[in-house]
């Protein structure tokens, strides 16, 4: 007998078992699962119910090994593990499953797996210390880790109701965390929240609130649980190869947590915010986002969806992503384009006979001083100048001396006067001159003329919109005639990523770019991670995001450990939430777990590059490919020295990463803090982390002659800093030489590892 239409899930948490088993093995699974979906069965399966369970089966891969299922319905099944034959059949009652009465979604456990994670980390020998008295003292009972709530309370936020007995001999962290890596998700999370001291009421609101089902929770409905968001599974063939294959992103285009799933889905009346910290996957919301917008499309040929991002590097980065999850049909219905490419076409569209050429920051800062130096102006400084340039009078639109006098200057440092006003804007105006004899542009400039020219648009839009609704619903031909064409916005949807580095200019771009209604505009970002002066406040530019924003906690490429010490190194400092509040990174945590980082003080520049070199080659003797280490410098030119350091001492070539990205495929990728924005690896060295280059010595001038500028520099050097270090997913190690960045205050307080 033949059986169609049988459904095969696979279990999030079994792909991670799976990825640990023989290549050969995996390969089996893939044969195992077409013919269990032809015929679950076939003689040569083996398919049988386990004594003692109503709905664990197991069925044969190969001769060695065997899968275990949950029974949902008659064609419904569900694979929870796969084991060695010889385990798959010994002590069946350590097999639990069940519904989580919280989040309505299937959680299987091992129990006996659990415990032995347990006891082991419990036999793990700790260093021993010198006894401080001769007469020895009695030993105290341990206190249980979680003895501090009920069993009522951690089966309310979501702690697996099989697993309480076990969480109840837990004494120590290495216990806890032996747990947390066999247990299902919301049980770890909930745990190492708790032990971290966050209050139930917190635990309650940050991490089960948004993952609960609204809906009454039938204990025995395996079907519609295997439906719900927390039940995190894959069906298809192509989504199982992509998991246990594709490494982490071929993981998350088939597993979403269910706080993303519901990020990703949900309709929103407007603008709408995702923040979060490093590794959160908020990129990965933002892709699948672009898909849900997708999906929903009538057929058609043109890309009425835009993504963007701040830079050209990032926007290829995105372009494969996107490729990666949902092919050359997704592709083909959505416009992807860095934000200043885009408001280059737009400029290039209105003026197509114009030949400027476009400057980077660093070329229009020499224009700047060499301007300056033609004047004998000494009493204004370059980057101050070229700063009130492009982030007041061009981020705001101002045209004219009378609206500069009026413009607000919030962040900009101290105050100026009606007559230094008058002085900047004459300086300005000379220096917009010059470029224009030059024949150049900056990128600050385009934006705000693209920013011009669609808000322009958007206007003639609305205009035809006012005559249609006066005409009755009739469309104007003569209207439509005089704005040469039948006027529509460029997009319908907006999906902006890393939305905390985009100026003021492309705000109000992107906004003119859409009609202002439901899901028009959907942006990720996090301000502590910003690395660029661009302080905006969306609402004051038509995105208003307020009631519509959400927050991502759960690091997935982090480890406590290092995630501690990153977040050691904003200590001090508020952001804001890119709407007029503060933002904080409350409830940011990580599953993971590791070593402390390493951390080396060195006492010159020349000792430091060798002590690198060292650590380099054994990390690269473990082995780790070259192309998973990574090391970011304070400048240019001490990425030259090291390069150079690194092949002549060990032999180890190193690879420079660029403005497009790293210029070769083999060789340990090095380069500046802020070229690692976006990427990451599995280890990770940051240099010469000294006082005086991390922040610059330039930022620690401006303490006495500007200080509400010194903050605002001294909070981006630490965001640079903070970046780097949530780069590496499993071993961190900081250099420096001479006296240590002040940054790393709270972490040289503790020995490290």
């Amino acid at each position: 007998m033949t059986t169609t239409g049988v459904t095969l899930r696979l279990l999030d948490k079994a792909d991670k078992e799976i990825l640990r088993l023989p290549r050969a093995v995996k390969g089996a699974i893939y044969d195992f699962q077409h013919k269990f979906k032809e015929n679950p069965h076939l003689r040569g399966l083996r398919l049988k119910q386990l004594e003692g369970h109503d709905r664990l089966w197991s069925a044969r891969i190969n001769d060695e090994y065997r899968v275990l299922l949950l029974r949902l319905a008659d064609t419904d099944w569900l694979i929870v593990s796969v084991k060695h034959r010889k385990e798959a059949y010994e002590k069946l009652d350590r097999l639990s499953y069940g519904i989580n009465r919280i989040t309505g979604g299937i959680e299987y456990v091992d129990l006996q797996i659990v415990e032995e994670s347990v006891l082991r980390r419990a036999a793990t020998p700790r260093p021993a210390t010198a006894p401080t008295e001769s007469v020895p003292t009695p030993k105290l009972a341990p206190v249980p880790l979680f003895a501090a709530f009920s069993d009522e309370q951690l089966t309310d936020l979501g702690v697996a109701g099989p697993l309480v007995p076990v969480v109840r001999t837990l004494t120590t962290e290495d216990q806890l965390l032996g747990l947390a890596e066999y247990a299902p998700q919301l049980t770890s999370e909930v745990l190492l929240a708790l032990h971290d001291g966050a209050s139930y009421d917190a635990v309650l609101e940050q991490i089960t609130s948004p993952v609960s089902t609204p809906d009454p929770v039938d204990t025995d409905d395996f079907r519609t649980a295997a439906e719900r968001p927390a039940t995190m599974v894959t069906t298809t063939d192509e989504a199982l190869r992509e998991a246990l294959e594709g490494g982490d992103f071929g993981r998350w285009k088939v597993f979403l947590h269910p706080t993303q799933s519901r990020l990703v889905e949900r309709e929103y009346s407007g603008p709408a915010r995702v923040g979060g910290g490093p590794g959160t996957g908020k990129t990965i919301v933002a892709l699948h986002r672009v898909k849900h917008l997708v999906d929903r499309l009538p057929p058609g040929r043109n890309k009425p969806v835009l993504l963007t991002t701040y830079n050209k590097n990032l926007a290829a980065d995105l372009r494969s992503r996107l490729l990666q999850l949902g092919g050359e049909e997704l592709l083909a219905r959505v416009e992807i384009s860095h934000v200043d490419q885009l408001a280059l076409r737009v400029v290039r569209e209105a003026e197509p006979g114009s030949a400027k050429q476009t400057i980077d920051e660093s070329q229009a800062l020499r224009e700047w001083r060499a301007m300056l130096d033609e004047l004998g102006e000494t009493e204004w400084d370059a980057q101050f100048l070229h700063d009130e340039w492009s982030q007041v009078i061009l981020g705001q639109a101002v045209v004219s001396r009378t609206e500069y006098f009026r413009a607000r200057r919030a962040g900009r440092g101290k105050n100026i006067a009606r007559a230094e006003r008058a002085e900047i804007w004459q300086l300005a105006e000379r220096f917009t001159q010059r470029l224009d004899r030059l024949g150049r542009q900056t990128w600050e400039q385009v934006a705000e003329r693209a920013a011009r020219l669609e808000m322009d648009r958007e206007q003639r839009i609305q205009a035809v919109e006012r005559q249609r609704e006066e005409a009755g619903g009739l469309d104007n031909i003569h209207l439509q005639a005089g704005s040469a064409g039948w006027l529509r916005h460029r997009f319908q949807h907006i999906v902006v990523d890393e939305a905390q580095d985009l100026r003021a200019a492309h705000w109000k771009l992107l906004r003119a770019m859409a009609p202002r209604t439901a899901n028009d505009i959907f942006l990720v970002g996090d301000t502590h991670q910003r690395i660029y002066g661009n302080q905006v406040t969306l609402g004051s530019l038509g995105v208003h995001i307020r009631g519509r924003s959400a927050k991502l906690t759960l690091s997935y490429r982090t480890t406590r450990q290092i995630l501690g010490s990153a977040l050691g190194v904003l200590s001090g400092e508020t952001f804001d939430d890119l709407d007029g509040s503060t933002e904080n990174l409350a409830g940011y945590r990580s599953v993971l777990t590791g070593s402390l980082p390493q951390l080396h003080g060195c006492d010159d520049w020349e000792s430091e590059q060798e002590s690198i070199a060292t650590l380099l080659a054994d990390w690269i003797a473990l082995p780790t490919p070259p192309g998973q280490i990574a090391v970011c410098v304070p400048t240019n030119a001490m990425a030259s020295e090291l390069a150079y350091t690194l092949l002549a001492h060990k032999g180890i070539k190193a690879v420079e990463i660029g403005p497009e990205g790293p210029r070769g495929d083999e060789g340990v990728h090095i380069g500046t803090m802020f070229r690692f924005k976006g990427l990451e690896y599995q280890r990770m060295v940051i240099a010469g982390v000294r006082d005086g280059l991390v922040p610059r010595e330039a930022v620690n001038r401006l303490r006495s002659d500007d200080a509400v500028r010194y903050r605002r520099e001294l909070q981006r050097a630490r965001s640079l800093l903070f970046v780097a270090a949530t780069r590496s997913r499993d071993s961190l190690a900081i250099f420096w030489h001479g006296r240590p960045s002040p940054f790393l205050e709270p972490l040289t307080r503790v020995p490290a590892s």
